[in-house]
């Protein structure tokens, strides 16, 4: 299937459409036959039910496309060559992605997920999953945070690696990332959005973001992660889309891998090395996206998630059941991503103090990690050994003591 422009504009005013999200566009394109006769159909539809609802004007989307290609971006939809076989077999996938970049989203792909607030080990880690994953052949997916997702992406520019934004194209967050997004694009990357053009990401459009990164990936891997990650999220999403489930095990006196512990508890294989991911993906891959899925291992609890959308209810047919949402605000929504995370140190002790955990890590890579000169990361550490705080290991690394 490939859209014309005309539809294309068409799937893009009813996807912007109050109380339109990607269940009820699939719903009321059933139902009316194209998302033309949809729109036309939504105002006296949604009128019965009490507050009749007027899709945006064609002149609102040919503005969002114009500026999207402006950018350098395109929209591809659903059952297009381009979008992502792999993610239509998701719940609630997106009809329409912003994509700029290459066309790499049919590749195999492998997700690599955790904390912002990363430990100098674990970003080590991550930077070594990343490398060997793609040296495999797989495409590096994560959702451009800092931590763990920026050192995935780094480490995979050269073999390929996809960028999902919680926001919209031109709405890049962290903003510190916007050089991080011309290197994917200039190395043969793409980066993905969801959200309208000029759309700043609040709180309850990354859990959005995080069902994207998933749906793209075959599996997802947990580097690290706290009870209360938004990683955790990710890691419940692709359990729903029936996809593999990995988690990278901490030191049990180190609060940010109490998540991923917990993972492998729940029955998540457990990573040491990039062989441990590649030996369950290979056989997957081996049968393609288009191969019936196996049953999930398990089913995740998805009761606590709140709704993502504030959908028009229909029926089997299409028709409204209850009155149109108003289109609601919380405070988490206002909130933008990162506040589970406590902010980035500023000053170069406090930079290096966190990413410092039970752990050893090397002298080098904590500079590296901390973007500091080798002499500031020995004085802090030594400032840190007088005060009883590390303990000192072989080869040079270094680790926190636990109190």
């Amino acid at each position: 299937m490939q859209l014309t422009e005309a539809q294309r504009l068409d799937w893009l005013r009813l996807i912007r459409t109050e109380g339109v999200g990607p269940r009820t566009f699939r719903r009321l394109v059933n139902r009316f036959g194209g998302a033309a006769a949809a729109l036309e159909a939504l105002p006296d539809l949604t009128g019965r039910q009490g507050r009749r609802v007027v899709p945006p004007a064609r002149g609102e989307a040919e503005a969002e496309l114009a500026a999207l290609t402006r950018l350098g971006g395109r929209l591809v939809a659903t059952g297009e060559a381009e979008y992502p076989r792999l993610l239509t077999q998701a719940d609630a996938a997106p009809p329409l992605l912003a994509v700029r970049g290459a066309p790499i989203l049919n590749r195999p792909a492998a997700a690599l997920v955790g904390s912002r607030n990363a430990s100098s080990a674990r970003l080590a880690f991550t930077e070594r999953l990343a490398c060997g994953l793609g040296e495999a052949g797989l495409t590096v997916v994560s959702g451009l945070a800092r931590g763990i997702d920026a050192r995935a992406h780094r480490a995979s520019l050269r073999t390929g690696t996809v960028a999902v934004m919680a926001g919209g194209q031109d709405r890049i967050y962290p903003a510190s990332h916007a050089a991080l997004v011309e290197a994917i694009l200039a190395e043969g990357g793409a980066v993905l959005a969801e959200m309208p053009m000029g759309w700043e990401p609040r709180g309850r459009d990354f859990p959005r973001r995080n069902r994207i990164i998933s749906g793209l990936s075959y599996g997802t891997v947990v580097v690290e992660a706290a009870r209360r990650s938004g990683s955790l999220i990710t890691a419940r999403y692709a359990l729903e889309q029936n996809r593999e489930v990995f988690a990278v095990p901490g030191s049990p006196l180190d609060p940010r891998a109490e998540g991923t512990n917990d993972l492998i508890r729940q029955g998540a294989t457990l990573v040491a090395e990039v062989s441990h991911v590649l030996e369950v993906l290979g056989p997957i891959i081996e049968r393609g996206p288009d191969a019936e899925a196996a049953p999930a291992r398990g089913r995740p609890d998805l009761a606590e998630q709140p709704d993502f959308w504030d959908e028009i209810a229909l029926d089997a047919d299409g028709a409204a059941l209850d009155p149109v949402p108003q289109w609601r605000t919380c405070a988490a929504a206002e909130r933008p991503a990162g506040d589970d995370a406590p902010p980035e140190p500023q000053d170069d002790r406090a930079r290096i103090v966190a990413l410092l955990g039970p752990s050893p890590v090397g002298t080098d890579e904590l500079a590296r990690s901390a973007g500091v000169g080798a002499r500031i990361v020995q004085s802090v550490l030594l400032e840190l050994e007088l005060d009883g705080r590390i303990e000192r290991h072989g080869s040079g690394s270094v680790s926190l003591v636990s109190r």
